[in-house]
């Protein structure tokens, strides 16, 4: 579960920074874009910090 996570994290990253510089989307079309990629960032994130290991002591 956690390996998926940290998947869905790196490609969230990798696709935000294409669709920022590479892909030409302007407008509507970024926003969309980068809205999309920052809430998959996001809810991995919090998935891995739901998930993390706890260490009592």
């Amino acid at each position: 579960m956690r390996a998926l996570l940290w998947l869905l994290l790196a490609a969230s990253v990798l696709a935000n920074v294409f669709i920022s510089t590479f892909a030409g989307w302007t407008g509507a079309q970024q926003i969309v874009g980068s809205v999309s990629t920052g809430a998959v960032l996001l809810g991995s994130a919090a998935g891995l910090w739901l998930t993390r290991p706890r260490t009592e002591g």
